[in-house]
């Protein structure tokens, strides 16, 4: 059995041009999330496409789902999200020198 680390997980369901876009309005959203429903409206996304997508990126970790009488509101797991992005960003520029080009010479 091969385990796959929470980042590789969280990387592979990105990498899919729709679950990007479910994130990427996520995050727009804010804390609050949005409704199933919502999200299909504004992307497109046919229901069960869209429930598809949106249970990898929960399995991933980077989206919680609350359910709230009837309906499931779905929001991004910040602190899921930070870490994302601090364990891209952790060894920038180690052992470079990070300067800006000087496009223009």
């Amino acid at each position: 059995m091969t385990l796959i680390s929470p980042n590789a997980r969280a990387l592979a369901a990105l990498g899919h041009d729709a679950r990007l876009s479910i994130f990427r309005l996520l995050v727009k959203a804010g804390p609050d999330g949005l409704r199933v429903g919502d999200i299909g409206q504004h992307l497109g996304l046919a229901p069960s496409t869209l429930a598809h997508h949106l249970s990898t990126l929960v399995e991933a970790g980077l989206v919680l789902q609350t359910k709230q009488g009837r309906e499931v509101f779905n929001s991004v797991d910040y602190p899921a999200m930070h870490g994302l992005l601090a364990f891209l960003t952790e060894e920038c520029c180690t052992g470079i020198t990070c300067t800006p080009r000087d496009d223009a010479a």
